[in-house]
Protein backbone atom coordinates (compact mmCIF):
# COMPACT_ATOMS: atom_id res chain seq x y z
CA UNK A 1 0.00 0.00 0.00
CA UNK A 2 0.95 4.11 -0.59
CA UNK A 3 3.62 5.09 1.99
CA UNK A 4 2.55 7.48 5.29
CA UNK A 5 0.86 10.84 3.27
CA UNK A 6 2.04 10.03 -0.14
CA UNK A 7 0.68 12.40 -2.67
CA UNK A 8 -1.16 10.89 -5.56
CA UNK A 9 -2.82 12.53 -8.47
CA UNK A 10 -4.82 10.45 -10.90
CA UNK A 11 -5.79 11.19 -14.38
CA UNK A 12 -8.72 9.60 -14.31
CA UNK A 13 -11.34 8.46 -12.46
CA UNK A 14 -11.08 5.02 -12.69
CA UNK A 15 -7.37 5.12 -11.43
CA UNK A 16 -9.26 7.61 -8.65
CA UNK A 17 -11.57 4.69 -7.90
CA UNK A 18 -8.91 1.95 -7.78
CA UNK A 19 -6.94 3.93 -5.00
CA UNK A 20 -9.41 4.70 -2.87
CA UNK A 21 -11.03 1.19 -2.82
CA UNK A 22 -7.36 -0.01 -1.84
CA UNK A 23 -7.30 2.42 0.85
CA UNK A 24 -10.69 1.68 2.07
CA UNK A 25 -9.81 -1.59 2.16
CA UNK A 26 -6.59 -1.47 4.42
CA UNK A 27 -7.98 0.46 6.99
CA UNK A 28 -6.16 4.03 5.11
CA UNK A 29 -7.39 7.56 5.26
CA UNK A 30 -7.66 9.82 2.15
CA UNK A 31 -7.38 13.48 1.99
CA UNK A 32 -8.92 14.77 -0.90
CA UNK A 33 -7.83 18.31 -2.02
CA UNK A 34 -7.80 20.53 -5.26
CA UNK A 35 -6.64 23.94 -5.12
CA UNK A 36 -7.01 24.58 -1.84
CA UNK A 37 -8.60 28.02 -1.76
CA UNK A 38 -11.59 27.25 0.49
CA UNK A 39 -10.38 25.23 2.52
CA UNK A 40 -10.15 27.78 5.90
CA UNK A 41 -14.05 26.79 5.79
CA UNK A 42 -13.49 23.56 7.36
CA UNK A 43 -11.19 21.35 9.51
CA UNK A 44 -8.38 19.68 8.53
CA UNK A 45 -8.97 15.78 8.46
CA UNK A 46 -8.47 14.04 11.65
CA UNK A 47 -6.14 11.43 10.15
CA UNK A 48 -4.00 11.39 6.70
CA UNK A 49 -2.57 8.31 5.34
CA UNK A 50 -2.34 9.11 1.69
CA UNK A 51 -3.74 12.84 -0.03
CA UNK A 52 -5.52 12.65 -3.50
CA UNK A 53 -4.88 15.32 -5.81
CA UNK A 54 -7.59 16.21 -8.12
CA UNK A 55 -6.24 18.97 -9.76
CA UNK A 56 -4.99 16.53 -12.80
CA UNK A 57 -8.38 15.37 -13.09
CA UNK A 58 -8.64 19.40 -15.52
CA UNK A 59 -10.57 19.56 -19.01
CA UNK A 60 -13.91 19.93 -21.03
CA UNK A 61 -15.32 16.59 -21.23
CA UNK A 62 -18.57 17.34 -23.67
CA UNK A 63 -19.24 21.25 -24.69
CA UNK A 64 -23.52 20.92 -26.36
CA UNK A 65 -23.20 24.69 -27.33
CA UNK A 66 -26.75 23.48 -29.02
CA UNK A 67 -27.96 22.73 -25.55
CA UNK A 68 -26.59 25.17 -23.52
CA UNK A 69 -24.65 22.21 -20.87
CA UNK A 70 -21.22 21.59 -20.30
CA UNK A 71 -19.18 18.68 -18.50
CA UNK A 72 -15.85 19.40 -17.14
CA UNK A 73 -14.20 17.58 -14.59
CA UNK A 74 -13.87 18.13 -11.05
CA UNK A 75 -9.90 19.26 -11.12
CA UNK A 76 -10.90 21.96 -13.87
CA UNK A 77 -9.71 26.01 -12.87
CA UNK A 78 -12.79 27.94 -12.62
CA UNK A 79 -11.07 30.01 -14.47
CA UNK A 80 -10.90 27.93 -17.31
CA UNK A 81 -14.81 27.32 -17.43
CA UNK A 82 -15.54 31.01 -17.22
CA UNK A 83 -13.13 31.77 -20.33
CA UNK A 84 -14.46 28.80 -22.35
CA UNK A 85 -17.84 29.90 -21.42
CA UNK A 86 -17.58 33.76 -22.11
CA UNK A 87 -16.64 33.12 -26.14
CA UNK A 88 -19.63 31.48 -26.69
CA UNK A 89 -21.46 34.07 -24.46
CA UNK A 90 -22.56 32.23 -21.78
CA UNK A 91 -21.46 31.50 -18.05
CA UNK A 92 -22.50 29.48 -14.64
CA UNK A 93 -22.21 31.72 -11.85
CA UNK A 94 -19.80 30.27 -10.02
CA UNK A 95 -18.68 33.34 -7.95
CA UNK A 96 -15.99 31.89 -6.47
CA UNK A 97 -12.73 32.81 -4.67
CA UNK A 98 -9.45 32.86 -6.50
CA UNK A 99 -11.40 31.39 -9.72
CA UNK A 100 -7.62 31.02 -11.44
CA UNK A 101 -7.09 28.29 -8.92
CA UNK A 102 -10.30 27.08 -7.10
CA UNK A 103 -11.35 24.09 -8.77
CA UNK A 104 -15.02 22.85 -10.00
CA UNK A 105 -15.02 20.05 -7.63
CA UNK A 106 -13.89 21.87 -4.62
CA UNK A 107 -16.32 24.40 -5.26
CA UNK A 108 -19.17 22.28 -5.09
CA UNK A 109 -17.76 20.30 -2.06
CA UNK A 110 -17.50 22.91 -0.12
CA UNK A 111 -21.26 24.19 -0.94
CA UNK A 112 -19.72 27.67 -1.70
CA UNK A 113 -22.81 30.22 -2.22
CA UNK A 114 -21.89 33.65 -4.11
CA UNK A 115 -23.04 36.87 -3.89
CA UNK A 116 -24.98 37.07 -7.56
CA UNK A 117 -27.15 33.64 -5.99
CA UNK A 118 -30.33 36.14 -4.95
CA UNK A 119 -30.42 36.97 -8.93
CA UNK A 120 -28.87 33.79 -10.69
CA UNK A 121 -29.23 31.24 -8.11
CA UNK A 122 -26.93 28.77 -6.51
CA UNK A 123 -24.17 26.94 -8.41
CA UNK A 124 -25.75 23.43 -7.22
CA UNK A 125 -28.53 24.60 -8.91
CA UNK A 126 -27.27 24.29 -12.33
CA UNK A 127 -25.37 21.08 -12.14
CA UNK A 128 -27.40 18.52 -13.88
CA UNK A 129 -25.16 15.13 -13.61
CA UNK A 130 -22.05 14.14 -11.71
CA UNK A 131 -19.55 11.48 -11.47
CA UNK A 132 -18.30 10.64 -8.42
CA UNK A 133 -15.73 8.07 -6.91
CA UNK A 134 -17.32 6.50 -3.81
CA UNK A 135 -15.24 5.44 -0.57
CA UNK A 136 -15.05 1.81 -1.73
CA UNK A 137 -13.80 2.93 -5.19
CA UNK A 138 -17.15 2.48 -6.96
CA UNK A 139 -17.70 4.91 -10.11
CA UNK A 140 -21.03 6.34 -9.26
CA UNK A 141 -22.82 8.83 -12.06
CA UNK A 142 -26.36 10.46 -11.98
CA UNK A 143 -28.07 12.43 -14.07
CA UNK A 144 -26.80 13.67 -17.45
CA UNK A 145 -26.15 16.28 -20.22
CA UNK A 146 -30.24 17.01 -20.62
CA UNK A 147 -31.72 19.92 -18.53
CA UNK A 148 -35.25 18.67 -17.21
CA UNK A 149 -37.11 18.18 -13.65
CA UNK A 150 -35.35 15.15 -11.78
CA UNK A 151 -37.95 13.15 -10.16
CA UNK A 152 -37.04 11.77 -6.86
CA UNK A 153 -33.62 12.74 -5.10
CA UNK A 154 -30.97 14.03 -7.38
CA UNK A 155 -27.84 12.52 -6.52
CA UNK A 156 -26.00 14.51 -8.02
CA UNK A 157 -26.41 17.60 -5.65
CA UNK A 158 -26.24 15.54 -2.77
CA UNK A 159 -22.36 15.67 -2.38
CA UNK A 160 -22.26 19.36 -2.93
CA UNK A 161 -21.99 21.08 0.21
CA UNK A 162 -20.58 16.97 2.08
CA UNK A 163 -16.30 18.50 2.05
CA UNK A 164 -15.51 15.12 0.22
CA UNK A 165 -16.66 13.35 3.22
CA UNK A 166 -19.40 11.33 1.23
CA UNK A 167 -17.92 10.66 -2.21
CA UNK A 168 -15.17 12.05 -4.46
CA UNK A 169 -16.92 14.84 -7.71
CA UNK A 170 -14.65 13.75 -10.11
CA UNK A 171 -17.22 15.44 -13.39
CA UNK A 172 -20.04 17.87 -13.39
CA UNK A 173 -21.97 18.30 -15.31
CA UNK A 174 -23.87 22.03 -15.75
CA UNK A 175 -26.63 23.83 -17.47
CA UNK A 176 -25.28 27.77 -18.51
CA UNK A 177 -26.83 30.84 -19.47
CA UNK A 178 -26.65 33.95 -21.24
CA UNK A 179 -23.93 36.33 -19.93
CA UNK A 180 -25.36 39.83 -19.13
CA UNK A 181 -24.12 42.10 -22.13
CA UNK A 182 -23.07 44.07 -19.96
CA UNK A 183 -21.31 45.31 -16.16
CA UNK A 184 -21.22 48.40 -14.33
CA UNK A 185 -19.97 49.14 -10.92
CA UNK A 186 -20.69 52.04 -7.70
CA UNK A 187 -18.14 52.90 -5.76
CA UNK A 188 -19.47 55.08 -2.83
CA UNK A 189 -17.53 56.82 0.46
CA UNK A 190 -20.14 56.64 3.30
CA UNK A 191 -20.27 59.53 5.26
CA UNK A 192 -20.82 58.97 9.23
CA UNK A 193 -23.92 57.58 10.06
CA UNK A 194 -25.23 56.73 6.22
CA UNK A 195 -23.98 52.82 6.87
CA UNK A 196 -27.39 51.08 7.72
CA UNK A 197 -29.34 54.03 6.05
CA UNK A 198 -27.47 52.78 2.75
CA UNK A 199 -27.55 49.22 2.98
CA UNK A 200 -31.83 49.46 3.90
CA UNK A 201 -32.16 51.39 0.46
CA UNK A 202 -29.20 49.16 -1.50
CA UNK A 203 -31.58 46.05 -0.49
CA UNK A 204 -35.05 48.04 -1.49
CA UNK A 205 -34.25 49.09 -5.11
CA UNK A 206 -36.25 48.10 -7.64
CA UNK A 207 -33.78 47.26 -10.48
CA UNK A 208 -31.94 44.64 -8.12
CA UNK A 209 -28.48 44.51 -8.42
CA UNK A 210 -26.28 41.56 -9.33
CA UNK A 211 -24.91 42.44 -6.14
CA UNK A 212 -24.49 44.87 -3.60
CA UNK A 213 -22.18 45.10 -0.70
CA UNK A 214 -21.28 47.55 2.51
CA UNK A 215 -17.46 47.30 2.80
CA UNK A 216 -15.54 48.61 6.19
CA UNK A 217 -11.60 48.04 5.41
CA UNK A 218 -10.06 45.47 3.03
CA UNK A 219 -8.20 48.79 1.66
CA UNK A 220 -5.57 46.80 -0.66
CA UNK A 221 -8.25 44.19 -1.94
CA UNK A 222 -11.35 45.51 -2.60
CA UNK A 223 -11.94 49.07 -4.68
CA UNK A 224 -12.71 51.96 -3.31
CA UNK A 225 -11.74 54.10 -0.14
CA UNK A 226 -14.16 54.08 3.07
CA UNK A 227 -15.77 56.99 4.40
CA UNK A 228 -16.63 57.96 8.14
CA UNK A 229 -18.33 54.39 8.14
CA UNK A 230 -16.78 52.50 5.10
CA UNK A 231 -18.25 52.36 1.22
CA UNK A 232 -20.73 50.67 -0.63
CA UNK A 233 -19.48 48.45 -3.79
CA UNK A 234 -22.21 47.96 -6.20
CA UNK A 235 -22.56 45.55 -9.69
CA UNK A 236 -25.21 45.97 -12.17
CA UNK A 237 -25.20 43.66 -15.24
CA UNK A 238 -27.86 43.80 -18.51
CA UNK A 239 -28.30 46.28 -21.57
CA UNK A 240 -27.84 49.63 -21.55
CA UNK A 241 -30.81 50.80 -21.06
CA UNK A 242 -30.97 49.07 -17.69
CA UNK A 243 -27.68 49.72 -16.70
CA UNK A 244 -28.66 53.41 -17.09
CA UNK A 245 -32.07 53.39 -15.33
CA UNK A 246 -30.14 51.64 -12.98
CA UNK A 247 -27.76 54.28 -12.54
CA UNK A 248 -30.18 56.62 -11.55
CA UNK A 249 -31.97 54.71 -8.99
CA UNK A 250 -28.87 54.24 -6.74
CA UNK A 251 -27.57 57.27 -7.30
CA UNK A 252 -30.83 58.46 -5.85
CA UNK A 253 -31.08 55.93 -3.56
CA UNK A 254 -27.64 56.63 -1.96
CA UNK A 255 -28.39 60.32 -2.02
CA UNK A 256 -31.92 59.53 0.47
CA UNK A 257 -29.12 57.69 3.03
CA UNK A 258 -27.03 60.63 2.74
CA UNK A 259 -24.27 59.46 0.61
CA UNK A 260 -23.16 62.34 -1.10
CA UNK A 261 -21.26 61.01 -4.31
CA UNK A 262 -21.22 57.63 -6.16
CA UNK A 263 -18.35 56.52 -8.75
CA UNK A 264 -19.55 54.76 -11.82
CA UNK A 265 -17.02 52.69 -13.12
CA UNK A 266 -17.46 50.48 -16.74
CA UNK A 267 -14.24 48.89 -17.52
CA UNK A 268 -13.27 46.23 -15.60
CA UNK A 269 -16.40 45.84 -13.30
CA UNK A 270 -16.28 42.54 -13.50
CA UNK A 271 -13.03 42.36 -12.41
CA UNK A 272 -13.39 44.46 -9.22
CA UNK A 273 -16.36 42.19 -8.45
CA UNK A 274 -14.32 39.14 -8.23
CA UNK A 275 -11.97 41.15 -5.82
CA UNK A 276 -14.34 41.29 -3.86
CA UNK A 277 -15.41 38.00 -3.76
CA UNK A 278 -11.52 37.03 -3.14
CA UNK A 279 -11.74 39.21 0.24
CA UNK A 280 -13.79 36.66 1.30
CA UNK A 281 -11.01 34.60 2.41
CA UNK A 282 -8.40 36.89 2.11
CA UNK A 283 -5.82 35.78 4.79
CA UNK A 284 -3.45 38.86 6.43
CA UNK A 285 -0.52 35.83 6.63
CA UNK A 286 -1.44 33.69 10.02
CA UNK A 287 -2.47 37.21 11.84
CA UNK A 288 -6.31 37.06 11.09
CA UNK A 289 -9.30 35.06 10.86
CA UNK A 290 -12.47 35.48 8.67
CA UNK A 291 -15.88 34.64 10.08
CA UNK A 292 -19.27 34.41 7.98
CA UNK A 293 -22.94 34.02 8.99
CA UNK A 294 -26.04 34.44 6.85
CA UNK A 295 -28.65 36.33 8.84
CA UNK A 296 -32.51 36.83 8.03
CA UNK A 297 -33.05 39.35 5.22
CA UNK A 298 -31.83 42.95 6.80
CA UNK A 299 -29.95 41.38 9.57
CA UNK A 300 -26.62 41.18 7.87
CA UNK A 301 -25.22 44.70 9.01
CA UNK A 302 -26.85 44.09 12.96
CA UNK A 303 -24.79 40.71 12.41
CA UNK A 304 -21.83 42.48 11.26
CA UNK A 305 -22.28 45.52 14.01
CA UNK A 306 -22.27 42.59 16.92
CA UNK A 307 -19.14 40.84 15.98
CA UNK A 308 -17.60 44.19 15.66
CA UNK A 309 -18.42 45.02 19.05
CA UNK A 310 -17.38 41.70 20.28
CA UNK A 311 -13.62 42.23 18.85
CA UNK A 312 -13.52 45.53 19.88
CA UNK A 313 -13.14 44.38 23.32
CA UNK A 314 -10.66 41.50 22.72
CA UNK A 315 -8.78 44.45 21.11
CA UNK A 316 -8.88 43.08 17.96
CA UNK A 317 -9.00 45.07 14.70
CA UNK A 318 -12.03 44.54 12.62
CA UNK A 319 -12.74 44.66 8.25
CA UNK A 320 -16.59 43.68 7.14
CA UNK A 321 -17.70 42.47 3.89
CA UNK A 322 -22.06 43.00 4.07
CA UNK A 323 -24.28 41.55 1.53
CA UNK A 324 -27.34 43.79 1.32
CA UNK A 325 -28.94 41.41 -1.66
CA UNK A 326 -28.44 37.79 0.38
CA UNK A 327 -27.98 38.87 4.06
CA UNK A 328 -24.17 37.87 4.54
CA UNK A 329 -21.77 39.28 6.70
CA UNK A 330 -18.18 38.45 6.51
CA UNK A 331 -15.83 39.83 9.09
CA UNK A 332 -12.25 39.77 9.34
CA UNK A 333 -10.97 39.88 12.71
CA UNK A 334 -6.88 40.20 12.80
CA UNK A 335 -4.44 41.47 15.31
CA UNK A 336 -0.20 42.40 15.39
CA UNK A 337 1.06 39.34 14.60
CA UNK A 338 0.06 35.42 14.57
CA UNK A 339 1.24 35.68 18.34
CA UNK A 340 -1.04 38.61 19.29
CA UNK A 341 -4.10 37.02 17.96
CA UNK A 342 -2.95 33.10 19.24
CA UNK A 343 -3.24 34.88 22.82
CA UNK A 344 -6.42 36.58 22.06
CA UNK A 345 -8.65 34.35 19.23
CA UNK A 346 -10.17 31.35 21.34
CA UNK A 347 -11.35 33.23 23.75
CA UNK A 348 -12.69 35.77 21.17
CA UNK A 349 -14.23 32.99 19.52
CA UNK A 350 -16.09 31.92 22.74
CA UNK A 351 -17.91 35.24 23.31
CA UNK A 352 -18.53 35.63 19.51
CA UNK A 353 -20.36 32.17 19.26
CA UNK A 354 -22.50 33.22 22.44
CA UNK A 355 -24.08 36.08 20.33
CA UNK A 356 -23.75 34.79 17.12
CA UNK A 357 -23.95 31.04 17.68
CA UNK A 358 -23.84 30.19 13.90
CA UNK A 359 -21.13 32.33 12.76
CA UNK A 360 -18.66 29.86 10.70
CA UNK A 361 -14.79 30.63 9.88
CA UNK A 362 -14.27 31.25 6.27
CA UNK A 363 -10.62 31.68 6.30
CA UNK A 364 -7.58 31.68 8.59
CA UNK A 365 -3.86 30.19 8.64
CA UNK A 366 -3.23 30.32 12.06
CA UNK A 367 -2.36 27.43 14.05
CA UNK A 368 -5.44 27.97 16.16
CA UNK A 369 -7.97 27.78 13.42
CA UNK A 370 -8.47 23.89 14.59
CA UNK A 371 -9.48 25.01 18.01
CA UNK A 372 -11.99 27.22 16.92
CA UNK A 373 -15.47 26.75 16.67
CA UNK A 374 -15.26 26.38 12.44
CA UNK A 375 -19.14 25.37 11.71
CA UNK A 376 -20.85 27.11 14.74
CA UNK A 377 -23.34 25.80 16.30
CA UNK A 378 -24.09 21.95 15.33
CA UNK A 379 -27.62 21.83 12.96
CA UNK A 380 -30.58 20.30 14.23
CA UNK A 381 -30.21 17.16 11.44
CA UNK A 382 -26.82 16.43 12.57
CA UNK A 383 -27.85 12.97 13.59
CA UNK A 384 -28.72 12.18 10.04
CA UNK A 385 -25.47 13.56 8.59
CA UNK A 386 -23.67 10.94 10.64
CA UNK A 387 -25.99 8.15 9.52
CA UNK A 388 -25.55 9.19 5.99
CA UNK A 389 -21.28 9.36 6.36
CA UNK A 390 -22.16 5.56 8.22
CA UNK A 391 -23.65 4.55 5.05
CA UNK A 392 -21.64 5.95 2.50
CA UNK A 393 -18.19 5.74 4.43
CA UNK A 394 -18.76 2.71 6.67
CA UNK A 395 -14.58 3.11 7.41
CA UNK A 396 -14.73 6.89 7.53
CA UNK A 397 -12.24 6.72 4.81
CA UNK A 398 -12.57 9.98 3.09
CA UNK A 399 -11.31 13.06 4.99
CA UNK A 400 -12.45 12.05 8.06
CA UNK A 401 -13.60 14.94 10.86
CA UNK A 402 -13.24 17.19 8.40
CA UNK A 403 -16.71 18.26 8.24
CA UNK A 404 -19.26 19.34 11.18
CA UNK A 405 -19.80 17.76 14.12
CA UNK A 406 -16.73 15.74 13.19
CA UNK A 407 -18.21 13.93 9.84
Amino acid sequence: MKALAERVAPQSAEAAGEIVGACDRAGEKVSIVGGNTLEGMSLPPERVDLTLDVTALRGVVANERADLTLAVRAGTPLQDVATLLAAQGMFVPFDAPQPLYATVGGTLAAGWAGPRRHLYGRVRDYLIGSTVVLADGTIARAGGMVVKNVAGYDMSRFYVGSFGTLGILVQANFKTIPMPPHARCFLAPLPERTRERAAVQLAGLSIRPSAAFIVRGFENAVDGEDGDEGRVFALIEGSDALLERSTLEIRSALGRAGVPETQVIDAGARASFERVVDAYVACLGERSVTYGITALAGGAERCALEIEAVALRHALRTESIVDAMNGDAVVRVSDADALALGAKIETFDEALHEVQPRARVFASKHAHRASLRVWGEPPAALEQMKALKARFDPNRTLNPGRFIGGI
